[in-house]
């Protein structure tokens, strides 16, 4: 079989697709989780603790004082922005816990796996034996 046909064989089965169908899912929910902490979440919470603006709070590692993210940015100054940082970590929180309550939905209508059968018992050693055993490998008692 050629290379070519080898990866087409690969591409189209239906694994590889559902699996690049949910990559192209997945990018657009963390585009939206990722407007939804920067837009919808990081706002209010930064009023609430003191009119803070999160991604705009950083640690210039030049020592000098910068007015913003951007003014240190545009010197060229190196910078510590651990409140970009706080967001990632808060949309990560946000899809870790999506992803979660998916999977714990999909797991809930799966089947559940049948209980194994009680293993046969030898009456007189109470060693497991198999269904179809006429003597006890364990004691040699005829069953």
């Amino acid at each position: 079989m050629s290379f070519y046909n080898e990866f087409k064989d690969f591409a189209v089965r239906g694994n590889v697709l559902d699996m690049a169908i949910g990559v192209v899912i997945g990018g657009a929910f963390g585009q939206i989780t990722t407007s939804l902490v920067n837009n919808v979440i990081m706002p209010p919470l930064g009023m609430m603790i003191g009119k803070i603006d999160f991604s705009n709070l950083f640690i210039a590692l030049d020592g000098k004082d910068y007015a913003s993210l951007k003014a240190a940015a545009d010197a060229g100054a190196p910078v510590l922005s651990y409140g970009l940082f706080i967001n990632t970590v808060i949309n990560f929180l946000i899809i870790a816990f999506s992803v979660f309550i998916v999977i714990k939905q999909i797991n809930r209508f799966r089947p559940k796996p049948a209980p194994e059968p009680e293993p046969r018992l030898c009456p007189f050693c109470r060693q497991p034996i198999a269904d179809d055993a006429t003597r006890c490998p364990h004691c040699t008692s005829e069953l």
